[in-house]
Formats: structure tokens, sequence, C-alpha cells
């Protein structure tokens, strides 16, 4: 997805983020509870990634977008205090593990609302200022938001329609 071209406006964006939320959904709103829970063999199920994504989503609402300390954004501390982001991504899953299905989805869909309704209010000029001051590429918050939005439910989109038996 890196060499996608970002979208140029907020209807753009908002547009790419429903359109792959609604396809996240229309394959998750399918399958049985079971099916929803029963994990793959790397040990992850639907609800795990779904709960996955839904925290990174809302840790990129609550730290790039609104600027709360990264350690109060994501829900299992400081993501610096990890080496990479396969150790946060296991500390989210054993973080999320014993939660319901309903729980994880109902989290999910209020996340996803909060950061529609956010991204709808605030202006596209705002997205588009350098992230990080030393960032050689002067890459733009449109970035990160990209990444922890539609591009993030395409990525994980395979492995959820794998899970549910559902493959091309």
């Amino acid at each position: 997805m890196e060499n996608e071209i970002l979208p140029g406006n907020t209807a753009d964006l908002l547009e790419r983020i429903e359109r792959s939320w609604d396809e996240l959904w229309a394959i998750i709103d399918g399958p049985t509870e079971e099916q929803l829970q029963r994990p793959d063999a790397g040990g992850w199920s639907v609800k795990d990634n779904l709960a996955h994504v839904t925290a990174w989503e809302r840790y990129m609402l609550l730290h790039y977008l609104q600027g709360l300390p990264a350690g109060e954004a994501m829900v299992i501390g400081d993501p610096d205090e990890y080496t990479d982001y396969n150790e946060i991504n296991a500390a989210l899953f054993n973080k999320n593990r014993a939660r319901s299905l309903a729980d994880v989805t109902e989290s999910a869909r209020a996340v996803h609302r909060q950061v529609v309704d956010y991204l709808a209010s605030v202006p596209f000029e705002t997205l588009m200022q350098q992230m990080y001051d030393d960032d050689p590429e002067k890459r733009p918050v449109l970035v990160w938001v990209a990444g922890n939005t539609y591009e993030h439910y395409e990525e994980h989109l395979d492995m959820i329609r794998v899970l549910v038996g559902e493959t091309d």
C-alpha cells in the first residue's frame, strides 16, 4: 500500500475508509460466533484481528490526531517500551484475548465511528501537515491515518477471509 496515492481531500479519505470498512463487515457479519472465534494456526481468530485493528485505529485517533501521549493512547502502555511492532502486536493480542466477541465488535464500531466523525470535522490541511519534524520523507499525518484505517482493514481482510472460509 505504500505506493498508493493518498486521498486528495476529506471526501476521498472518508470514502476509502468506509468502502474498506464495509467490505470488512460484509465478511464479519456472515459467519457464526464460533467461526469468528476459531483461531488459525497462528492462534488468531477473526475476533482477534478485529480487536487488533481497533486498538491501532484507537491509538491513531488518540495519539496522532488528538495528541494524547503514546502511553495513554495505547491500551498496553507506552509502545516505545517494546522492541518492535511484533512485540506490540503480541501484547495487544494478549490484552484482548479474553474479551468477548460482543465487546470486541461493539468497541470496533464505536471507535470507528469516533474516527470517522473526527476526520469529518478536522480540516484536511491538518492531515497534510508533516507528522514528525525529523522525518526525512516529510510524510503527512494522512499517511498514518491511511495506515491505521483503510489500509489496515485491507491488510487483515485476507486473513479474515481464510478464517471464515471465504477465499477467492
